[in-house]
């Protein structure tokens, strides 16, 4: 038995490392293959790997550059919070005043789901001209729905025994949410926030390019105008790694925060 336990765990071992090598050695060849491409066109047309990256780190270390690069980021962290507070508010409202079920998931849901996001851009600028509100207007309008939809799935996955259990044990509905609710609603909030974090960033150089003066996106339609190319492509990787940093460093951890807290909630409900 130990001899089978070892050997499955050396190959999962390898089976790790070969994963590894697969991945990385993608992304390896993908440069090679970009390198090898940009050697026969203009730079203007399809820059090297080498011009994209130091115009990608400058975007981090530049002051004047990185002042673009905090401010989008700003704009998004702020945009995810308060789409996320609205989204949740909407769905709690819906799933515990029924008079306002019908309203939520019958009409604003559908609206907000089905409105194209380039409407939000223009419709921003009539509303508050070029401004940090136009652009985080646009996010939270595209966000709200994604907010809305995950906080709402997760009302229905909560087991209406373990509720009713927990209101057994005190009458303080606020109570009962935050000890009993939340820990199981908790996940699903993560998950939307997680979700509107990745296209926030989209929606980004959209409401910037539209309604902003800095940012990432402002940065994008600049280097359109004077074809530069290496910093149309840095803007995009820019976005990708502060998804990436994001997710790793803020919502992986905060994933993790309510794992197997739901039975120790309720036992501390009538505390």
């Amino acid at each position: 038995m130990p001899d089978r336990r070892n050997s499955e765990g050396d190959w999962s071992t390898r089976r790790r490392v070969l994963d590894h090598a697969l991945g990385d050695g993608l992304v390896v060849a993908a440069l090679i293959a970009w390198w090898l491409y940009s050697k026969r066109v203009p730079e203007y047309i399809f820059p090297s790997p080498l011009a994209v990256g130091k115009t990608l780190a400058r975007l981090f270390t530049d002051p004047a550059l990185l002042l673009h690069t905090l401010s989008s980021t700003l704009r998004v962290v702020a945009a995810v919070i308060a789409a996320t507070a609205l989204g949740s508010a909407l769905a709690l409202l819906a799933h515990y005043r029924p008079l306002a079920r019908d309203i939520v998931h019958g009409r604003i849901k559908p609206f907000l789901v089905s409105f194209p996001s380039i409407g939000w851009a223009l419709l921003a600028i009539v509303w508050f001209d070029i401004s940090n509100a136009a652009v985080i207007f646009v996010q939270v309008a595209v966000l709200l729905p994604f907010c809305l939809v995950n906080v709402s799935e997760g009302l229905k996955e909560i087991d209406r025994e373990f509720i009713e259990m927990a209101t057994s044990f005190t009458r303080s509905n606020p109570r009962t949410f935050r000890k009993a609710v939340w820990p199981l609603l908790y996940p699903f909030v993560i998950a939307g926030m997680r979700m509107s974090s990745g296209v926030a960033w989209k929606i980004a150089l959209i409401a910037e390019v539209f309604g902003s003066k800095s940012g990432l996106g402002h940065l994008m339609y600049q280097a359109e105008e004077t074809a530069d190319t290496p910093m149309i492509f840095a803007t995009c990787l820019a976005i990708v790694v502060l998804f990436a940093l994001g997710d790793r460093f803020i919502f992986e951890p905060l994933s993790h925060l309510y794992r197997g807290r739901p039975v120790a909630a309720h036992e501390g409900i009538a505390a």
